[in-house]
C-alpha cells in the first residue's frame, strides 16, 4: 500500500536522525511507531492518515484535546505581541496574569511561581528550594528528604533521587543522593512506618516529598485521601515541609483540580505541569507558600536568593494558552464531565476488563486508570504487545512494563470511553489468551 511505504519512509527518516527518549533505538523501528502530522480534537492522525483516539492524552499532557480553536487563538494572540522575554530580573504582562489567575486555585498559602519547563524541573526546583529554606535560616543539619516506595519524580539527578528507581535509571546509582524510603502509601502499615520515620529523623528532615492519590509513571498505584492527610499531619508536628508533585495528577486528572484537595491538605510547595498548557506548551511551576517565599527575601545579590533560573522560564506564549486553558475549566465545567466519564469508565473496567485472563489488577482514581497484567513467563513482553494491538483498533495508548494506562483527555466523551474498553478488552484477549492458551500446564503438586 502507498500509505503504508509513506509510513514505513517517514519512520527511517525518524531513526536516522531522532533520538526518543526512554526508547531502544536499535529496536525502535520494529515497535511500530506511528508517526503523527496533526490532530483533531481527541484524534492524531499520522502521516499514513490513519486515526487513533489519543487515550494516552500525549503523554497524560493534553486535557481538552487537540487543535481547539481558543486555545489555537491565544497562541496567535500572544504572538502579535511577544513569543518570548526572560523572567530573570524582569516581568512580562501574560505570565504576571496567569500567576494571578491560578493563585486562588492552587492549594497554597499565598502562593508564589517560580516557572520552568517540564514537570522534572519543578520537582528540581522544589528539592532546591526546600533544603535552601533552611540554610537561609541558619539551619544546616537539615539535608535530607524522605520519599515513598515505588515514587517517580522526573529524570533530573534530584528527581530520580527522591523518585524509586526504575526505567533503568540504576545505571545513575552513583549519582542519586541517598533519601530516607517510606513504604509505598496504600500498603498496609504504611502511614504508622512513615510516623514513625519522620519522629525519628525530622530533625535531619528539608522535606517530604509525594504524589498524592496516585503514585503515577512507576505503576499507577493508589492511596487513601485519609493517607495523604496523615502524612501532612505528621509533616506539621514535625516541622517538615511537604512538597507535592501534582505533575501528573493536577489540572482534574483525578476529579478534582488538584489531588490534594481530596484530602484537605495544604502543601507548603506543590509542583505542577504536563497539563498546564492543555498540552500545548511545555510550561511547569513550582508554586511556594507564602512561608517557603519569605525565607528568600533578603540583600540584593545576598546569599538567600535562589540562584537557579531558567532562559524560557515564563514563556509569553506558554503562559497565554496556560491562561485561557485555565479558564476554559470553568467555562466547559471540565471537571462534571471528568467525574462522569470516571464513573462510566470505573463500571466498565470492571465489567470488561478486571475478570480477562491475564489481567492482575486494575487500578483507578479520576480518569487515571493503570491495568496490571500478570504474564506466566518473564520475556512475553506483554505490555508492549497489547498496546500495539489497541493502536491497530485505532486507540493510542502507552504502557509502563506491564501496566497499560489509559488517561484520556479530559473531554472525552461516552462513546470514546466505550470505545477504549472495547479495544483494550479486545486486544488483553487476543495477547494474553494466546499466551495463556499456548502456556504449558502446571505441573501437579505432589501428594505428601
Amino acid at each position: 500500500m502507498p500509505e503504508e511505504a509513506d509510513h514505513d519512509r517517514w519512520v527511517a527518516r525518524d531513526a536516522a536522525v531522532v533520538w526518543h527518549g526512554f526508547t531502544q533505538m536499535a529496536t525502535y523501528a520494529e515497535n511500530r511507531p506511528v508517526i503523527i502530522e496533526r490532530a483533531e480534537g481527541r484524534e492524531l492522525i499520522d502521516v499514513a492518515g490513519r486515526r487513533y483516539l489519543d487515550a494516552i492524552s500525549s503523554l497524560w499532557v493534553t486535557t481538552l484535546g487537540h487543535h481547539l480553536p481558543e486555545l489555537d487563538q491565544a497562541v496567535r494572540d500572544q504572538l502579535d505581541l511577544v513569543a518570548h522575554t526572560t523572567l530573570l530580573g524582569n516581568g512580562n504582562r501574560a505570565v504576571i496574569e496567569l500567576a494571578e489567575a491560578l493563585a486562588p486555585v492552587v492549594p497554597v498559602d499565598e502562593p508564589h511561581f517560580l516557572f520552568a519547563s517540564d514537570g522534572a524541573s519543578a520537582v528540581e526546583q522544589a528539592v532546591k528550594m526546600a533544603f535552601q529554606f533552611w540554610t537561609n535560616q541558619g539551619i544546616t543539619d537539615r539535608t535530607s528528604y524522605v520519599a515513598f516506595g515505588a515514587a517517580y519524580h522526573g529524570d533530573t539527578v534530584g528527581g530520580i533521587s527522591v523518585g524509586d528507581g526504575g526505567f533503568g535509571t540504576d545505571v545513575f546509582d552513583p549519582l542519586r543522593f541517598p533519601v530516607l524510603r517510606s513504604p509505598r502509601l496504600g500498603t498496609p502499615g504504611a502511614v504508622e512506618a512513615f510516623e514513625a520515620l519522620l519522629a525519628e529523623h525530622g530533625h535531619r528532615v528539608a522535606a517530604v516529598v509525594v504524589e498524592p492519590l496516585v503514585q503515577g509513571a512507576n505503576g499507577m498505584y493508589l492511596h487513601e485521601p485519609a493517607e495523604l492527610a496523615a502524612v501532612a499531619a505528621a509533616c506539621r508536628r514535625a516541622d517538615v515541609l511537604l512538597v507535592c508533585d501534582e505533575v501528573a495528577t493536577g489540572f482534574g486528572r483525578t476529579g478534582t483540580l488538584f489531588a490534594v484537595e481530596q484530602a484537605g491538605v495544604r502543601p507548603d510547595i506543590v509542583c505542577i505541569g504536563k497539563g498546564l498548557t492543555g498540552g500545548y506548551l511545555p510550561m511547569a511551576a513550582t508554586v511556594a507558600s507564602r512561608r517557603v517565599y519569605e525565607a528568600f527575601l533578603g540583600p540584593d545579590l545576598g546569599e538567600r536568593t535562589f540562584y537557579h533560573g531558567h532562559s524560557y522560564s515564563g514563556n509569553a506564549l506558554a503562559a497565554a494558552v496556560a491562561l485561557r486553558h485555565l479558564r476554559l475549566f470553568d467555562e466547559w465545567d471540565v471537571l462534571a464531565n471528568v467525574n462522569a466519564r470516571a464513573e462510566q469508565l470505573g463500571e466498565l473496567l470492571a465489567a470488561r476488563i478486571a475478570a480477562l485472563p491475564g489481567v492482575g489488577d486494575v487500578r483507578r482514581r479520576g480518569l487515571m486508570t493503570g491495568i496490571e497484567l500478570a504474564p506466566p513467563a518473564d520475556g512475553l513482553r506483554w505490555g508492549r504487545r497489547v498496546t500495539a494491538a489497541t493502536v491497530d483498533r485505532g486507540v493510542l495508548i502507552r504502557p509502563l512494563g506491564d501496566v497499560i494506562v489509559l488517561m484520556p483527555p479530559l473531554t472525552v466523551t461516552a462513546e470514546e470511553i466505550e470505545r477504549i474498553v472495547d479495544a483494550v478488552a479486545a486486544s488483553i484477549a487476543d495477547v494474553c489468551g494466546a499466551d495463556l492458551a499456548a502456556a504449558p500446564l502446571a505441573a501437579p503438586t505432589p501428594a505428601p
